[in-house]
């Protein structure tokens, strides 16, 4: 392989939009390929880099298509995938969402990387992401779906303690994407998921 066929970790990051150290995860967990040189530096195939780049969490482009060419399920009730690295936001999130009748699955990730393999492997409808947490943290995962034309249609909410200051820092909100400040107001959230799910049923109604 010719050296300009390959790339180290920093520059894999900026291709990706993410850190270095997200990059490192990705590889030691064997979604991204690569390989160390006598020196212990990593190499990565700018190919596996754009395959990534194209369908977060899965190693090729057959796969991307397949993903695209793959119709929605009719009639399907929306899916629910909320990112949070607290036990007890996750009991209390499970708790009033399942109170709330909206007809929908729910489901459950405790970091930036396990919700990436999840959403590529079962694609939400809606996503709710802590920023704050150890390793990929919100921020990426959503800039990562951003960048993803095939999840175009996912529903995303980010939620956080962060001051708007803070917020501005990291680059604020990103278009498209709606912000609840923790603590979070359980009746907002509420009319926002319902909205989300009532967009649904729109949706698959017009397929039907």
């Amino acid at each position: 392989m010719h050296t300009a066929d390959v790339c180290t970790t920093q520059k894999a990051a900026e291709i990706l939009g993410i850190s270095v150290t997200s990059v490192q995860q990705l590889v030691e967990a064997g979604v991204i390929e690569a390989w160390k040189t006598k020196g212990g530096h990593r190499r990565i195939p700018l190919a596996a880099v754009e395959a990534y780049k194209g369908n977060p969490g899965q190693p090729g482009q057959d796969q991307r298509a397949a993903r695209a060419n793959r119709p929605a399920p009719s009639g399907r009730p929306p899916s629910i995938l909320v990112i949070e690295d607290n036990p007890i936001e996750r009991a209390l999130y499970e708790k009033q969402i399942g109170s709330w009748g909206l007809q929908a699955s729910l489901r459950f990730c405790e970091n930036g990387y396990q919700a990436l393999m999840e959403i590529a492997r079962d694609q939400p409808d809606i996503l709710l992401a802590d920023i704050i947490m150890e390793g990929i943290d919100g921020y990426e995962v959503i800039r990562t779906i951003l960048a993803d034309p095939l999840l175009a249609e996912m529903h995303i909410a980010m939620l956080s303690s962060l001051t708007p200051e803070e917020l501005e820092e990291r680059g604020g909100v990103p278009p498209g994407v709606v912000f609840f400040a923790k603590p979070v107001n359980y009746d907002e959230l509420r009319g926002y998921l319902r909205a989300c799910c009532a967009g649904h049923a729109r949706r698959n109604s017009l397929a039907a």
